[in-house]
């Protein structure tokens, strides 16, 4: 078993500021010094067009540009490279799993995920100068995989496929905008239907109104559908779908077949290792490395990081107030050797 861990990073202020703080905390550190690495590897699949990532994210979220110039000014990188990083448009993501689930009060969420490219960051944000307050771990710094905003609304993501890419958003600056932008799940269903999508994800949005919307999207198509659990395939947009479902059918079976009777069994339905749907496949780019939960109406939030432990409780809704987390970090064991990109030398894509 690997211990492993994520830190809190807790920010209120502009934008531009927290930009520009993540880029101290990144300066030197072992994510960009490994991400520079896996580039070299993995060439990207896409181009930056500066000016129309800008028009892209301004005309969505204008705080998330400034996040990312502060990011830029910290770093003293040219801005090619911050949109290469941290832009979220038109990046090309690799295959993964993750599983989701929702009941009364709450969202459940698997992520399932490549240790090489996991940062360990859970951030806290309140910003001063627009958009809602969010919590939830990063991806690709200015991403989020998960959350949940101050308006109570909950948002997670699940693969689908990588089939004939299209510019437009990939799904953590997708989720971000979701989380910063959108009040309700009314909201979130009408932003997800309008944006770019570069890829094929599902995007389960849930809010305090108890209802769960299932966002099926792709370059080419988006179909809205309502359920309690999503995996790794579209149910309406099946044509859309990979040819190898096996272990997705399999995982959202298993939780169809075992009903949680609180939010409780909910998460050791999907954190348990011995259960069906936590993955240890993390060397195929999908095993499960954080189970998150979260409770719209008691404005809580949980986090574990490994297979069957029991969750950080975070109050999101006292932090609101102004009363910061004492935690400095969360921590867990997975069972793999893998490197992580934020903790360990050599989480590249060389062959050693």
């Amino acid at each position: 078993m690997k211990k492993i861990y994520t830190d809190i990073i807790q920010f209120r202020g502009s934008h531009s500021d927290f930009g520009y703080m993540q880029g101290q905390l990144l300066k030197d550190s072992l994510t960009l010094k490994n991400r520079e690495n896996q580039w070299k590897v993995r060439r990207p699949r896409f181009t930056i067009d500066a000016k129309e990532a800008k028009a892209a994210i301004v005309s969505i979220a204008p705080g998330i540009w400034d996040e990312i110039l502060g990011l830029q000014e910290a770093l003293e990188w040219p801005i090619e490279r911050a949109l290469t990083e941290f832009g979220g448009y038109r990046l090309e993501i690799p295959k993964s799993g993750c599983s989701i689930l929702t009941g009364d009060g709450y969202m459940i969420r698997n992520y399932d995920y490549h240790p090489k490219t996991y940062e360990g960051r859970y951030l806290f944000f309140q910003p001063s100068d627009g958009g809602y307050a969010t919590a939830g771990p990063s991806q690709r710094i200015t991403g989020r995989s998960d959350g949940l905003n101050e308006k109570g609304l909950a948002m997670g993501y699940n693969f689908m496929n990588r089939k004939k890419p299209k510019d437009g958003f990939i799904c953590g600056m997708i989720g971000r905008l979701v989380l910063e932008t959108c009040a309700n799940v009314q909201e979130a269903v009408s932003l997800l239907k309008e944006i770019p999508h570069r890829h094929s994800f599902s995007y389960i949005v849930y809010d305090r109104s108890g209802e769960t919307y299932i966002v099926e999207a792709t370059p080419r198509e988006i179909k809205v559908r309502q359920s309690n659990v999503c995996t790794n395939h579209f149910e309406v947009l099946k044509h859309e779908n990979r040819h190898h479902l096996a272990d997705s059918e399999r995982r959202l079976e298993e939780i169809q077949k075992n009903p949680a009777s609180d939010a409780y069994n909910a998460f050791r339905l999907l954190n348990d290792t011995d259960k069906g749907v936590f993955s240890d496949l993390y060397s195929s780019w999908a095993g499960t490395i954080h189970t998150s939960a979260y409770f719209p109406k008691e404005m809580k939030t949980w986090m574990a990081l490994g297979g069957d432990q029991e969750p950080m409780e975070f109050d999101f809704g006292t932090w609101l107030s102004g009363k910061n987390i004492d935690e400095k970090q969360i921590s867990g064991e997975v069972g793999t050797d893998i490197p992580f990109v934020h903790m360990d030398k050599n989480a590249d894509w060389f062959k050693r």
